[in-house]
């Protein structure tokens, strides 16, 4: 087994997950995320990686803010199109890209990070205990993992809302090897399991597309988009709903040392 690399797909990449709405709803859930996380880090500008940033639309918008951001990716064509993005949006000064897989990121590194960005990344990794250890090792002390997992839950009940169920009792495997469905779906209990065994501290979690994923028709009363991310926001953290998200977020953080207490 390897990592995913997306050289091959970098194209269907792009309009499939970031140009529809459910990858407006995936910003916008991240994006919430970050803004309750960043006042816990240190001020000034912060030392942040994108580990298999892609097209580095989250990042771009921190670089935005006057963060130093190094977005590292397998894939040199993402790579190419996250440095056009941050072209485009006049924030290529802030930003570094290295095209790397995450385990060597110590090896790119001059100091500690104060933040690592993991997004959508674990569900294509061959070796996820080896990733996540290596973020923990470059993370300052006090600093910050921001995690997000595609969620076996989820998948299971997508699969059965859709009445697929010899796909089911296949285990869900997949029939393609270069598509766009994750290698590697991730049960939330093992991803908690790695990362409190790596030394991490889980301090918050919210599913993502909780429940958007199922709609099938929607009433003009529940006002589109704009109803579906009100929804969204709102059943993000609240059990049983974090638990069947399509993707899982999840805040860890590195322990401050006893000195530092």
């Amino acid at each position: 087994m390897k990592d995913r690399n997306f050289d091959d797909l970098a194209e269907k990449f792009s309009q499939n997950i970031y140009g529809t709405a459910k990858g407006q709803i995936r910003q916008a859930i991240l994006r919430d995320e970050l803004d309750e996380i960043l006042p816990t880090l240190p001020a000034g500008p912060l030392s942040i990686v994108d580990a298999g940033g892609g097209m580095g639309q989250i990042s771009c918008g921190l670089a935005a803010r006057g963060h130093h951001i190094l977005l590292g990716d397998v894939s040199g064509k993402m790579l190419e199109r996250a440095e056009e993005n941050a072209q485009r949006l006049g924030v290529s000064g802030n930003m570094v890209f290295k095209q790397m897989r995450v385990q060597d990121i110590a090896d790119h590194l001059d100091k500690p990070a104060d933040l690592v960005l993991f997004h959508a990344v674990l569900e294509w990794v061959a070796e996820p205990e080896t990733a996540l250890k290596a973020i923990y090792n470059v993370l300052a002390p006090g600093g910050v993992l921001s995690l997000m997992f595609y969620n076996l839950n989820g998948l299971v009940m997508q699969n059965l809302t859709l009445g697929n169920f010899g796909y089911l009792r296949a285990d869900m495997k997949k029939r393609k090897r270069r598509t766009l469905s994750p290698d590697y779906p991730r049960d939330p209990v093992q991803v908690y399991h790695w990362l409190t065994e790596c030394g991490f501290i889980i301090e918050q979690r919210a599913g993502i597309r909780v429940f958007s994923d199922f709609i099938r028709d929607m009433p003009p009363s529940a006002n589109g988009f704009d109803g579906i991310l009100e929804m969204e926001r709102r059943f993000s953290r609240q059990e049983p709903y974090l638990s069947l998200g399509r993707y899982i977020h999840v805040t860890a953080r590195k322990p401050l040392q006893k000195d530092q207490l």
